[in-house]
């Protein structure tokens, strides 16, 4: 378990000095996603060994619950005892006291009891993470906790979600996790009070669930790689039992999706039959969206589809049953004499209106057995959709208003603001994650809008997803640094904390009680209990709360710490700090901003990235966004290729100009053909000639691009080569000008 030795000490010091209740609840009431109603009274409730748990009918699974989590960092073992009115710490259920509200409760603390009333076994769950977060947070810890003083202040809360979604997606499907991990993301979820896992069992790099009927699913599907490096993984059905019903008591339902038409590559490795061309397949070992698609022409593939989503079905109790449907691309139903064959005879117009009609196929099936479909926006996007499904609205949340138009509803989970696969910051020494989008801070992600977007109720709340084919087949953790002994999972963690907690303020809240600066402070006191619950995250840098420019010139910078009871050490000299510089304590005045760098630290081990200031590209905006910089060493005197990757600039299908920008340097630079590549794939070439030069420094090329797939990696090969010499400096700035 880390430690986090500052917070630690400043935890004793406190419980020796006995701190006024005062200062108790500045420190204590920092609830995550925050309550609607909070009111602080007097006193406080302090835990003993002698405590006794409480619990209505119906409610012991929760009451053993509390007792685990509150043995286990106590030491002490808690006695439970079955009656509404009992014990000093009690639960029982009234839809009166928590106002009738789906998931909602009624906490009051007082000095001598603890009383918890939940509308239904959801809202007690909900009641006791609360009353956990009023702990200490050494509360989270799995081993005994010495010296602390088990003290909750006096409160009532009442709280209820304004949503019923509150979800987050886990991809297993690119890059396998063990059911042990899963379970602990479960937890960290319901810490938080999500509701709804998005469990993402099957894409193109792997199938995860075991189908008895088609065995090669997983035999095949679920592996990867040559036999000295094959990997990968699936879940038995008995894991899928075991996992829902450790969802089921933290209130997180589990909900499967089966990847249809495309991203099933997996499965049609294992059968190929599945597919129009019925040609075998490999399972990748990179990323990648195949253009080999379910044939919706062949008995037989609705045969399979019914088949495994019986299976489906009689192992997951959700209402609910997601069956992808995005990104598919429509080469191979063009082609395939079957596919016309079902346009012909629909009356379809579009190939795209196959999807709509596979949609109504398997709709209908799930219907009869009274599942509701979900999946992506494409599936009411292509053709026309006759039963009410739910939609992921990832691209355009205003799409909503089709949603309404056409008797679907709408869960909003756009990728500028929920995608956690995407880095923090463009900050030097991020580790490596998806690029194609701009990065989205935790106040971005706290921002993004949640309204009905449509004259009626549409949509049924928030969704976060974090997509791990960023190192699928363990091919991107080869260049990360160590995270830890569980690369994977550290590195998944790293990327989902502490956003995932923004995302649950957003989920559950009403937009009019969202304040990021005060969000901001709670939070600053959570990275703690993170801690304790032995997960790991993203340390964020140093706060600067002013940044002023003095008379003689200098930068006077004030900081404050982002991480409660956290450290700042800094630099003046243009170098990165370490854990042995000066710490801070007060203003720092540098001659330069780019001299000063100051950086989080939590512990000799875990630390933040430095304070980074972007290089100014303000002058270049008519130019678009920079994306590259030549420096001599990259250039020769004769013609070679110059690569450099543009993923995140290039943003989907339209026309873009590429300009090179000559800055310094005593010769010119001389431009050739260039090319645009998706991986290895030649997407477009510009045959064409100039040169960046003092008297003429932008040079610009443009191309349309036309198989734009989200999550793959762009780059730019340009022939280029130095004019009399290598003495050459510029930038490169790409900017889309036609849709």
């Amino acid at each position: 378990m880390k430690k986090r030795k500052s917070l630690l000490k400043k935890t004793l010091l406190s419980c020796l000095m006995a701190c006024s209740l005062s200062s108790a609840l500045a420190e204590g009431i920092n609830i995550i996603p925050q309550p609607v109603r909070l009111e602080q009274q007097a006193g406080s409730f302090r835990l003993t060994s002698s405590a006794v748990i409480g619990y209505q009918a119906g409610l012991k699974e929760h009451a053993e619950y509390l007792q685990q989590v509150l043995s286990q960092s106590t030491g002490w073992d808690f006695r439970l005892v079955e009656g509404k009115n009992q014990g000093d710490i009690r639960l029982a259920l009234s839809p009166d006291k928590a106002q009738g509200k789906a998931e909602g409760y009624q906490l009051d603390v007082k000095p001598g009891r603890i009383v918890l009333y939940g509308t239904d076994k959801g809202g007690v769950f909900y009641g006791i993470q609360t009353l956990l977060q009023l702990f200490p947070a050494e509360i989270y810890s799995s081993q005994r906790q010495k010296g602390v003083d088990w003290t909750v202040p006096a409160v009532s809360v009442f709280d209820a979600p304004e949503r019923p979604w509150r979800g987050m997606m886990l991809d297993v499907a690119r890059y396998f996790f063990d059911k042990e991990f899963v379970k602990k993301y479960i937890d960290m979820m319901a810490m938080y009070k999500l509701n709804k896992l998005q469990f993402h069992l099957i894409d193109d790099s792997g199938w995860r669930l075991e189908i008895k009927k088609y065995p090669r699913l997983t035999e095949i599907g679920a592996w990867a790689g040559p036999d000295t490096h094959r990997l990968g993984g699936y879940y038995t059905q008995e894991d899928i039992k075991e996992l829902i019903a450790y969802g089921q008591l933290r209130n997180v339902e589990i909900i499967p999706e089966i990847e249809f038409p495309a991203h099933m590559l997996s499965a049609v490795a294992a059968y190929p039959w599945l597919s129009c061309t019925g040609l075998q397949h490999e399972v990748p070992v990179q990323h990648f969206i195949s253009r080999d698609l379910l044939c919706v022409g062949k008995e037989s593939s609705y045969q399979f589809l019914s088949d495994v989503l019986d299976e489906t079905v009689s192992l997951f109790p959700s209402h609910y049953i997601n069956i992808g449907g995005d990104e598919a691309v429509y080469d191979r139903w063009k082609e395939c004499p079957k596919c016309q064959e079902v346009m012909k005879r629909e009356g379809l117009t579009k190939v795209s209106d196959l999807q709509g009609y596979l949609t109504n196929v398997v709709a209908d099936m799930m219907k009869k057995k009274d599942r509701t479909v979900v999946g992506w926006e494409e599936i009411i996007q292509r053709g026309k959709v006759n039963h009410p499904v739910v939609a992921l609205m990832w691209h355009n949340v205003g799409d909503t208003i089709q949603a309404t138009k056409t008797g679907h509803k709408a869960i909003l989970t756009p990728a500028t603001h929920m995608y956690l696969d995407f880095p923090e910051s463009g900050t030097p020494g991020e580790i490596k994650a998806a690029g194609w989008m701009p990065p989205i801070s935790v106040e971005k992600c706290y921002s993004m809008e949640v309204n009905d977007y449509s004259p009626e109720s549409t949509v049924l709340g928030v969704q976060g997803c974090f997509w791990s084919d960023q190192f699928i087949h363990g091919t991107v953790l080869q260049e990360l640094p160590l995270l830890n002994e569980n690369r994977s999972e550290n590195y998944a963690e790293y990327l989902t904390f502490p956003r995932l907690l923004a995302v649950s303020e957003v989920a559950w809240s009403k937009m009019s009680r969202r304040d990021y600066k005060d969000f901001s402070n709670r939070l600053s006191h959570h990275y703690a209990r993170l801690d304790y619950k032995g997960c790991n995250y993203r340390v964020p840098e140093p706060q600067i709360v002013s940044m002023k420019e003095q008379a003689d010139g200098k930068l006077e910078f004030t900081l404050a710490p982002s991480v409660a009871g956290s450290e700042i050490v800094y630099t003046t000299d243009g170098r990165y700090p370490n854990i042995h510089s000066p710490r801070y304590t007060g203003p720092v005045t540098v001659d330069n901003k780019s001299d000063f760098h100051a950086m989080t630290l939590v512990t000799d081990r875990h630390y933040s990235l430095p304070i980074y200031f972007a290089p100014d590209y303000s002058a270049y905006k008519q130019y678009g966004t920079f994306t590259a910089e030549w420096k001599p060493l990259q250039i020769q005197t004769v013609m070679t290729p110059w690569r450099f990757e543009c993923t995140g600039k290039i943003s989907g299908n339209g026309t873009y100009e590429v300009t090179f920008i000559r800055t310094k340097g005593q010769n010119n630079l001389k431009l050739g053909t260039l090319q645009l590549l998706k991986r290895e794939e030649k997407l477009a070439e510009v045959v064409q000639s100039g040169t960046a030069s003092e008297a003429a420094p932008a040079v610009t090329y443009r191309f349309k691009v036309d198989a734009f797939e989200a999550g793959t990696p762009f780059f730019v090969e340009v022939q280029v080569c130095g004019e009399g010499g290598n003495e050459t400096s510029g930038l490169v700035f790409i900017k889309k000008v036609e849709d």
